[in-house]
């Protein structure tokens, strides 16, 4: 009989545990779907300011120059900017070399965007983005070619997914 109650008891236990479990992992999923909500909302905020400026300027400018006219429209917003942020390279702990690349702009701490003025974005030109992501350990970049007749097609979102999620 005291067999039993144990047994119960360790069952009991068990379905405790795997209940705290699922909890602590439900409050992982929302922290992370606030998170992506604040992602989507802060780059739909980069766009529409991607956009303010295209319409006022139109395609066919230098990179510098959307640059520049980006960095107004953000604080025009009210947004947090950084640019032409260095980004040191590290290896194996090391740092190799102190400025192996320049973010074009780095919204909130979060998004880089990389500008283009270019007549077609090329694989390369994503593939730069993702490793600057990943370098830089930022979750979300944003390819803009501002050498559009439309601006929404020269958008890019590039998502960096950490090794140990795919």
């Amino acid at each position: 009989m005291h067999f039993h109650r144990r047994e119960r008891k360790g069952r009991r236990d068990s379905m405790f545990k795997l209940l705290k479990i699922k909890r602590i992992v439900s409050h992982r999923e929302h922290r992370d779907t606030e998170s992506i909500m604040q992602l989507n909302y802060l780059s739909s905020k980069i766009i529409q300011a991607a956009i303010n400026v295209h319409k006022e300027l139109g395609p066919g400018l230098l990179e510098s120059v959307y640059q520049v006219c980006m960095v107004i429209e953000f604080k025009y917003m009210g947004i947090t900017v950084r640019s032409e942020v260095p980004l040191p390279i590290f290896y194996r702990g090391q740092r190799v070399h102190e400025e192996g690349f320049r973010l074009d702009l780095l919204v909130e701490n979060t998004i880089i965007i990389e500008l283009k003025s270019v007549e077609k974005v090329q694989d390369v030109h994503k593939k730069q983005l993702l490793t600057y992501l990943r370098l830089a350990k930022k979750p979300l970049g944003l390819l803009i070619n501002f050498n559009q007749a439309m601006l929404k097609d020269g958008i890019t979102r590039i998502i960096n997914t950490p090794p140990e999620s795919i």
